[in-house]
């Protein structure tokens, strides 16, 4: 038995300050009252049963060491007559305790697996629903979160974590049916011997505030399995993702040390922690059964009650035991969780996060154009990309982004569908600021063919749809027609419907851009943004698109970035980039007669002398 004997004072207390320092769990019982509440009457329907069953008991153990004494009675008239049968002869007093005691028995196990059903329900649920709140919350968040938090940590809570907290309202679903037993138990004992059991409330609180100290400690060692845990995953989500890369360079063996590196981690952070608290319980017991056989002895030899009596008080002390040390491993085990409960309610923090702010205004289309007014930008303070950019796009036209790279063209483009907002300045599009728009019906006009092109798990089919459910057959053909992907799908195994793998694995890096270009036709879009979308292509493929390309953008609005000058030299517009600034803006041919930066990149790519006059 463990420092949390019988109504043990400080179990109590660290039950409940455990609770109160993880309200997170508690506010989720909202969402499924009725089953959890269920679970809670089932749990005390089943203790009463338990105290009935002890109260039979006596009876019981009375009626078979002293038939001859008087009948115990509970007070109740109508309850000793009829149902402890007081006016009946000894052997029948027997039968009818024995019958009453199974049916206590019977009782209070199903109440009891009517209550661990309800409980495993509530746990299902609050799984379920924090799972749910994690994904909204990482919805909502805007794009430069996700580029200051590790992949590895956020699949390590999604995961992990969930599990850990899964594991938490087990905990603590038990401690809670587990306390109504020790309450029926407490009470069976001081109305047996009020005396004895002063005496062992004293003596287990004692022992209560020895082991205190050793739950601070495992709940301090604790923080660190979920720093080894995110380590770990992140660590190995890099090696997978980076695999390419790493037989490129054949660091095999320097990515095995820092796989092993992380694993010992784990490996020694669990070590520290089940050090201590593995040794909670065992010295419980120990010093428990220490503090129960004295006390046996002591009541035997002073006579302090009747033998049926002194039977009952310690059957109840024996039947505490197993419980009260099961739940001072729980309780151990709950504060090894602290850390766990801590990146959750970290990420479901909403006051140290900035969230997307979205519009009410359903954008209508674009008639004139975008333009971006002293437009700043910085992913931080310290980190500046963007400085006063202003800027006209002209609906129907094509503007090209050029710079050298880190010259701030992507995270221009990036204003435009909202990817990221403005950090000073303004951004309109026909004279309406853009955040007034509500933001699916902005992007919904807007397609994006970046350089960094993903392919989803799943079949060319969804893969070309995406974004597009209601697109017909006829319509994702002729987008992979136009993308130039038509002939090499058909001549995948099973057409259309082949499985990619992850992140596009069986395609090559030219297959996979022509796949996201056909995605982007299909969504037939007003405003086009071209972030290197030829880069990955071979000069034949690249010929073919850049054709299609410049059909698809006749009536559109073209933004695109390239470093390929021959993709973009009959751009309406090209403007430079310099560190964030714009240096140079105007038609290809202007720009390149001004023998400015623009100049500079042609005769690098055109490797053309600088004496050559255009």
């Amino acid at each position: 038995m463990d420092s949390k004997f019988l109504p043990s004072t400080m179990k109590i207390l660290q039950a409940t300050s455990f609770w109160q320092n993880n309200r997170l769990i508690l506010r989720e019982f909202q969402h499924f009252r009725l089953v959890a509440s269920l679970a809670l009457v089932f749990s005390i329907l089943s203790a009463s049963f338990e105290g009935f069953g002890l109260g039979f008991l006596l009876v019981f153990l009375q009626s078979l060491t002293t038939p001859g004494a008087e009948p115990v009675k509970t007070g109740i008239e109508w309850f000793d007559i009829l149902i402890l049968g007081i006016n009946a002869s000894a052997t029948e007093r027997l039968y009818r305790v024995s019958a009453l005691i199974v049916i206590t028995t019977c009782m209070r196990a199903s109440f009891n697996y009517l209550g661990q059903i309800c409980s495993q329900f509530s746990e299902i649920s609050l799984v379920d629903n924090l799972r749910k709140r994690v994904f909204e919350q990482l919805e909502a968040q805007t794009l430069s979160y996700f580029s200051h938090k590790k992949s590895g940590e956020l699949i390590n809570t999604l995961t992990n974590e969930m599990e850990r907290i899964r594991q938490i309202f087990s905990g603590i679903t038990f401690l809670i049916t587990r306390s109504f037993v020790l309450i029926v138990y407490s009470v069976s004992l001081f109305m047996l011997s009020w005396k004895l059991s002063i005496v062992s409330i004293l003596l287990f609180s004692l022992l209560a505030v020895g082991l205190s100290t050793l739950n601070k400690q495992i709940r301090e060692r604790s923080f660190g399995i979920t720093k080894a845990n995110d380590y770990f995953t992140s660590r190995t989500l890099e090696f997978i993702q980076g695999i390419r890369t790493i037989h490129a360079f054949s660091t095999q063996e320097f990515e095995r040390k820092r796989y092993y590196q992380a694993s010992e981690k784990i490996v020694n952070t669990l070590k520290s922690v089940y050090w201590v608290s593995l040794v909670v319980k065992p010295l419980a017991e120990s010093i428990s059964t220490l503090i129960l056989i004295t006390m046996m002895i002591v009541a035997l030899v002073t006579g302090l009650m009747k033998v049926s009596t002194l039977l009952t008080f310690f059957f109840v002390l024996f039947r505490i035991m197993p419980i009260t040390q099961d739940i001072n491993g729980v309780l151990a085990f709950l504060t090894t969780q602290a850390g766990s409960v801590e990146n959750i309610k970290n990420l479901l923090k909403t006051d140290d996060k900035v969230y997307f702010q979205n519009g009410a205004l359903r954008f209508p289309g674009l008639k004139r154009s975008i333009d971006l007014v002293s437009v700043d930008f910085d992913y931080n303070l310290n980190q500046r990309v963007l400085h006063n950019i202003t800027l006209s796009i002209k609906q129907g036209e094509m503007t090209a982004l050029v710079g050298s790279s880190g010259a701030g063209k992507t995270t221009l483009a990036d204003l435009i569908p909202r990817f990221h907002d403005a950090s000073d300045g303004y951004i309109y599009i026909d004279e309406v600021d853009i955040r007034k728009f509500e933001i699916n019906t902005l992007r919904s006009k807007i397609a994006v063919v970046s350089q960094d092109t993903f392919i989803f798990n799943t079949s060319v089919w969804k893969n070309i749809a995406y974004g597009t459910p209601t697109a017909t057959e006829s319509k994702i053909k002729e987008a992979a027609r136009l993308a130039n992907a038509l002939e090499f799908i058909l001549e995948m195994p099973e057409g259309f419907n082949t499985e990619l793998g992850d992140r596009g694995v069986r395609l090559s890096g030219g297959q996979r851009q022509r796949i996201a270009i056909a995605r982007a036709l299909l969504r037939n879009p007003e405003i086009l943004i071209l972030d290197e979308a030829t880069s990955a292509l071979d000069s034949v493929s690249e010929r073919l698109i850049q054709e299609s390309l410049e059909m698809l953008s006749v009536g559109r609005t073209v933004i695109a970035i390239a470093h390929r000058l021959s993709t973009i030299s009959k751009a309406n517009k090209v403007v430079v980039l310099e560190q964030g600034r714009i240096i140079e803006q105007g038609k290809y041919q202007e720009l390149l007669e001004l023998k400015g930066k623009l100049w500079k990149y042609h005769q690098m790519q055109y490797e053309i002398s600088p004496e050559h006059d255009i």
